[in-house]
């Protein structure tokens, strides 16, 4: 990222900024609108935005989902969406989103992350399939559903489906 870049917390002011990242990086409206129906409906646990020369070029969110496991009900989190404008990939901006976006979950107290994303992406961070395998996701996934232990041994012995909330029902 350039020597004027910022990583920080979502402003109210951000909003419209954010959409259009989101709407950018992935051509259609269905994360753009996910965003503003997770924050409408109090689901967003941590949300990020790059800045580069005072200009919003990505965003990061995190959610709160729960694991249905035999024991009961086990919080963790989900990382949906991350986008960067087109024009700003390829440029280091996601992995420094999703570096600090794991370090706030992490001094947040959160546990386990999951992901449905890109196999050849998350895994540098520590996401992996072999830890999600017990999970079950609502979306399917095969190697691009992977979960990451912000907390060694987090995930040991727990098995479950995990459950989004209700504006990812869109995307089931």
């Amino acid at each position: 990222m350039s020597e004027h870049s910022l990583i920080r917390p979502e402003s109210n002011d951000d909003q419209q900024a954010i959409w259009r990242v989101n709407q950018s990086a992935f051509g259609v409206d269905d994360e753009a609108n996910l965003i503003d129906h997770l924050r409408d409906g109090g689901f967003v646990d941590v949300s990020l935005v790059a800045e580069v020369n005072g200009k919003i070029v990505g965003h990061i969110l995190f959610s709160r989902v729960s694991i249905l496991a035999d024991t009961g009900p086990i919080n963790a989190t989900s990382l949906a969406p991350m986008a960067v404008l087109p024009s700003h990939q390829r440029q280091g901006i996601g992995t420094k989103l999703v570096e600090a976006g794991l370090e706030v979950c992490r001094e947040r107290g959160h546990k386990i992350v999951v992901v449905l994303g890109h196999p050849e992406f998350y895994p540098r961070f520590g996401f992996s399939t072999e830890l999600a395998q017990r999970l079950e996701s609502p979306f399917g996934g095969g190697k691009a559903w992977m979960a990451k232990e912000l907390e060694a041994g987090a995930l040991d012995g727990i098995a479950g489906s995990v459950r989004y909330p209700p504006p990812f029902g869109a995307f089931e």
